[in-house]
């Protein structure tokens, strides 16, 4: 079976059955090899489809007899893989994406529905026509930005209260873009300029990322990024810019101790590795073996020899009090920031798992502080843009830890507010949405 839109509708079966998006699309792309084209049109269509629910789930509204939610939910998925592709997908002909849906109800139970799944599609058609909207949004802001740009109306609440109208309908809009991918270049192994002259070999094109000495941005089609020059040698990893900058915040050294409380999968814990020279010490902690295991195999790839695994919660881990010069906690959050990569993540958060992970977080950090010497730094991160899990659980602990302070970074790329931290909005900088701030134990709490 190498029908992309035939794979891509039973990975978004196991997604409504509850599995993660990635997940479910990496296992089917592991089952059948596909030639890259029709790969990437899977993963478009899988994670472009659930991305846009809320607007195909509005124009199925708008359209059939019967609301979207009443539909079986097998057939809403293919028509979901319908509208999404007349709506958003304009290299691909209208013929195409009528024809390939009607074709997948009849091969999926459906069959005594092809006219219904037809005439649906050609009335959208038909509307357009007259109209690029099909349908009234409504006036009132909250509805109208989650209609349009498919977002649940407590995202789009919380981006309205920080941002206003207009940037927040550009941050939607940035959200729903097809996610770049970034690389950080191992400079123990290799160097920007001999991966950039590989890959070029190769016939991919990077750009190195301004303010980021290790980044390096694919801007083209790449295949799997395992078949890359220098992937197996160790010359490089992928991680967003914004994730990049966490490490350059906590500015470890050659020698230090520094403990990362939740280092799965290992991104950051494997850049603090290659900015203290792998000479030090860095207690890798995570409560998911399995995660941590996928942490090891890349150190290893990288060829770092500093890093120390232990599985456990942080929040019960009393061995390392008093011992670490650096502590980074890259906090358990929403993923807010990175609903564009994760495209599931919308409709799986809620404001009381919000609520739950602030609660987390607070006891993650009030536990973990205590790893620190005096005089220490602790870098409090997370890739969410929700100010519960972020600004206020930063001044809840230095309301009750008066020995603790914000040492405010030098940063031309993201703006600092105030009091020292920085948010990374991802529509102003053209990476995944962050919070990060340096915290320093003074020297007068011992």
């Amino acid at each position: 079976m190498t029908n992309p839109r035939q794979l891509a509708f039973i990975a978004l079966k196991e997604v409504h059955k509850g599995a993660y998006a990635d997940v479910a699309l990496d296992r089917v792309l592991q089952k059948f090899q596909l030639p890259d084209n029709d790969r990437r049109l899977m993963t478009e269509l899988v994670y472009g489809s659930l991305r846009r629910q809320r607007t195909l789930d509005t124009l199925i509204d708008k359209l059939a007899t019967k609301k979207a939610h009443q539909q079986p939910p097998e057939l809403r998925t293919i028509l979901h893989l319908g509208f999404y592709q007349l709506r958003y997908q304009e290299k691909i002909p209208v013929s195409a994406a009528v024809n390939t849906t009607v074709e997948l109800a009849k091969q999926n139970g459906f069959s005594g529905l092809t006219g219904f799944v037809n005439g649906l599609l050609r009335q959208y058609l038909r509307l357009i026509e007259n109209s690029s909207e099909p349908f009234k949004l409504p006036e009132n802001p909250v509805e109208r930005l989650g209609i349009s740009h498919s977002f649940p109306d407590w995202i789009i609440e919380a981006w309205l209260e920080q941002l206003g109208f207009e940037e927040t309908e550009r941050l939607c809009a940035w959200m729903n873009q097809t996610p770049t991918i970034d690389l950080r270049v191992n400079i123990l192994r290799s160097s920007l300029e001999e991966v950039e002259s590989a890959f070029k070999s190769a016939g991919v094109l990077v750009r190195p990322i301004p303010y980021l000495p290790q980044g390096l941005r694919l801007i083209s089609s790449t295949g799997p990024i395992q078949n890359l020059p220098g992937f197996r040698e160790g010359w490089w990893t992928v991680q967003d810019s914004s994730a990049q900058l966490v490490s350059h915040l906590l500015d470890p050294q050659p020698g230090n101790v520094v403990i990362d409380v939740c280092a799965a999968p290992g991104g950051k814990t494997t850049h603090i590795a290659e900015l203290m020279g792998d000479k030090g010490k860095i207690w890798a902690c995570d409560k998911t073996a399995s995660r941590l295991r996928k942490l090891k195999e890349n150190a290893q790839r990288l060829h770092l020899e500093c890093i120390e695994i232990c599985t456990g919660d942080s929040r019960n881990l009393t061995q390392f009090n008093n011992i670490a010069d650096c502590v980074l906690l890259d906090a358990p959050c929403s993923g807010l920031g990175t609903m564009h990569r994760h495209a599931d993540a919308r409709w799986r958060q809620t404001p009381s798992s919000v609520q739950e992970l602030s609660q987390l977080q607070k006891e993650l950090i009030s536990h973990t502080a205590n790893f620190i010497k005096a005089g220490g730094v602790l870098v409090y991160a997370t890739c969410t843009l929700h100010p519960m899990e972020n600004e206020e659980v930063i001044s809840e602990f230095l309301a009750v830890n008066p020995h603790w302070q914000i040492e405010s970074p030098g940063s031309d790329l993201v703006d600092i507010a105030s009091p020292g931290w920085l948010k990374v909005w991802p529509h102003q900088r053209d990476m995944d949405g962050f919070f990060m701030v340096r915290l320093r134990k003074t020297k007068d709490s011992e």
